[in-house]
């Protein structure tokens, strides 16, 4: 589900090139990325920035491409390097022969990092722990070519730009943007032209010397999504205590990635928002941020808000062919300037790209009132739900089948505009592309789940229509029953989409979670479904796979064909808890959970889809955004559906119903959030669920059984 520029154009190609070749889009899997939105920092595991995608961003253009630390004629060997959180990082080096009089290392280096919006901060740390006195000349070297994100995602890369002396530093400039670097203590010696600044050292034993570096980058005309208030979190952070610790440690470190990705409209400064990803989509999507809130809502509704607002401000009110903006529309993505990758491929600033944006809006509005939003925040937004769901019905669905659909009309855009938006994503049983208009399987479900919770808000305000969107609903499921369904020899299942030609594209995938639990299936639908999510084709043993194993087109790096994307796979897990089949969303939880522990619990974007019949531990996708807001919320999802939690706020009832939470129990887990009250639950090892709820509300206490 994640957007634009994460799909796959022919010229980034995503198979087996190093990180240097030209046109290539540059591997991260072992890179360590600080982050603090709208700016980050990319490096080598051993903290060094030096080539590819390595540098420090603000914005969406790069700061830094190098800095570089090194001792003149003196090797520094990397022993250590790791997050701190996420906005920090630490590395330590030897200084490899220099003090030493026994094999002991004697003299290290302790590089200490942290990320502020628009500053970059490194902390270099050189301490003698030998017997002699040492000298040694340390030397920092940086440069940048001021590259905007696209150039370095496309691997294209750009000139460096010759530094210019700053008070005692360097600095760098193009057009509106300005970079500065400077020391404390000053350095003994810069040198403009070669990007160099240098320190002579002597350390006695037992003493340590200290520089701190500043890297300050700024746009003239000020932040597009400026970073909000450090302490306006716009949600509970729950502590987790179960009996499975790759669980806790997992949530703990996406709640830190989830803050370090908020961002805020500038056009309403309280209204915040999750970016999507770092490197490569660090500001507004209206897909990802949407699916984001989402996932959040047991912490809280005032992200979910805020997202709201602020896709609201920018809702579609003409028809554009250039922007594909249309009355009503969610946009796709923002950005400053135009994205230039190709003469074929060209994105504009705002971009309406997009066929499932609108759709998830209406839901994430109808799900934030019943999870306590606020009645007159929710009565603000119902005239933008009612452009939304008209929006469906005059223009998703153009030529009147009854089907939301999608076409790029601008030749210039994203192929396809689901959320498997690579330009091979859509693939027939025997491994053709499919052809546009295409009209999507979970796209559907989506349609048909905002068509009857924008009932419900109609009805609930007062307001006309609810009957006939109601109706519109139960007419799409039928329409699907009969149109979608396909048979293989393992019996029916629906096709991942319909082509232009209205023939079913054939193919086994992942969108089948995506349909579960939205109340487009029956019960025997659900079931025929939760038993091929829960094939080994499909469950990897760390996630669900984007595309059968079995299909003549699966690749495990494919971006969206064979590929494992923990959102996709914990959307599944909500899906099968709700539609009543535990024991599916069970493993697949499990698999999520196995994963995260290979990526230190910070998950990526996507990874690959190997398995863990072969592989016990995950492969990465090289070029995988990590930290990236949806991965890191799927914990909260995965929660949510361990604990069977849902809310009903304006009927007054939460709840619990923990169906297949044997592998975590016992299970604590505090500060969690329905209508601004805090929420605690623990669930005993018997599956005895203990709720501390705000008053007012009627708690549900079940235990699902295995249907």
């Amino acid at each position: 589900m994640d957007t634009t520029v994460k799909t796959h154009d022919k010229t980034n190609s995503e198979t087996g090139a190093g990180p240097s070749a030209e046109g290539l889009q540059p591997f991260l899997h072992d890179a360590c990325v600080t982050l603090y939105a709208p700016s980050f920092a990319i490096s080598r595991a051993d903290g060094q920035l030096d080539g590819a995608a390595d540098g420090f961003y603000h914005g969406d253009s790069r700061a830094l491409a190098r800095l570089t630390v090194a001792a003149d004629n003196i090797a520094l060997a990397p022993v250590r390097g790791a997050l701190e959180g996420a906005d920090r990082a630490a590395f330590r080096s030897v200084l490899r022969g220099l003090g030493e009089d026994t094999p002991d290392p004697a003299v290290s280096l302790h590089r200490r990092r942290r990320v502020t919006p628009g500053h970059l901060e490194e902390t270099l740390e050189v301490a003698n722990a030998g017997r002699q006195h040492v000298r040694v000349r340390l030397i920092v070297t940086a440069g940048t070519d001021l590259a905007p994100i696209e150039r370095v995602k496309s691997g294209h890369a750009l000139s460096p730009v010759t530094a210019t002396p700053a008070g005692g530093g360097l600095g760098w400039s193009r057009d509106t943007f300005a970079v500065r670097l400077t020391s404390s203590p000053e350095p003994a010696a810069v040198d403009p032209a070669a990007g160099r600044l240098e320190y002579e050292i002597e350390l006695a034993p037992g003493a340590s010397w200290t520089a701190v570096l500043h890297c300050e980058a700024t746009h003239e005309d000020g932040d597009q999504f400026p970073a909000p208030p450090a302490n306006s979190v716009p949600w509970r952070t729950p502590r987790l205590r179960s009996a499975d610790r790759r669980f806790d440690h997992w949530l703990s470190q996406s709640a830190a990635d989830l803050d370090r990705l908020r961002l805020t409209d500038p056009e309403q400064p309280a209204d915040q928002f999750l970016a999507a990803g770092a490197p490569w989509f660090l500001t507004l999507f209206g897909r990802d941020s949407l699916w984001a809130a989402r996932m959040l809502l047991p912490l809280g509704t005032d992200l979910a808000a805020g997202t709201l607002r602020t896709l609201a401000r920018r809702q579609g009110t003409k028809s554009d062919q250039d922007t594909e903006e249309q009355p009503g529309k969610i946009l796709h993505e923002v950005r400053r300037a135009t994205q230039d990758f190709n003469e074929n491929f060209s994105l504009p600033p705002c971009y309406y790209g997009t066929v499932d944006a609108t759709p998830l809006w209406i839901t994430l509005l109808h799900d934030s009132w019943r999870w306590g939003l606020a009645p007159e925040q929710v009565e603000q937004l119902l005239p933008h739900a009612e452009s939304a769901l008209a929006w469906m019905r005059d223009h998703g669905d153009a030529d009147g089948d009854g089907f939301l659909k999608y076409i790029d009309r601008t030749g210039r855009g994203l192929a396809n505009q689901g959320w498997k938006d690579s330009g091979d994503s859509i693939r027939y049983r025997d491994g053709g592309i499919a052809s546009s208009p295409i009209a999507l399987c979970e796209v559907q479900a989506y349609a048909y789940e905002a068509a009857r919770g924008g009932a419900d808000l109609l009805r609930a305000f007062g307001r006309p229509g609810a009957d006939r969107w109601e109706e519109w609903a139960e007419r799409l499921r039928d329409r699907f029953r009969s149109h979608f369904w396909v048979e293989d020899e393992r019996g029916p299942y629906p096709a991942v989409a319909l082509d232009g030609d209205k023939k079913p594209v054939d193919s086994v995938t992942s969108g089948f979670g995506h349909l579960l639990g939205t109340g487009l299936l029956d019960h025997e639908e659900s079931a025929l479904l939760a038993a091929r999510l829960s094939g080994p084709d499909l469950d990897s043993g760390h996630g669900l796979r984007t595309l059968s194993s079995d299909h003549v087109a699966y690749n495990p790096y494919g971006y969206h064909i064979g590929s494992i994307w923990p959102h996709d796979t914990a959307v599944a897990v909500h899906g099968l808890a709700r539609a009543g089949f535990p024991e599916a969303a069970a493993s697949l939880s499990e698999g999520l959970l196995s994963a995260s522990t290979a990526f230190d619990n910070r998950l990526p974007e996507l990874f690959a889809g190997h398995g863990a019949v072969t592989d016990a531990r995950p492969s990465p996708y090289p070029a995988s955004c990590r930290p990236q807001a949806w991965a890191a919320a799927s914990s909260v999802m995965i929660l949510q559906s361990v604990l069977g939690l849902s809310a009903d706020v304006p009927g007054g009832t939460l709840t619990v119903a923990p169906g297949f939470a044997e592998a975590y129990r016992p299970l604590k887990v505090e500060g969690l959030d329905i209508a601004g009250g805090r929420l605690d639950i623990s669930v005993d090892a018997d599956g005895t669920a203990h709720v501390e709820a705000p008053k007012g509300l009627e708690v549900r206490r079940q235990h699902l059984k295995p249907r």
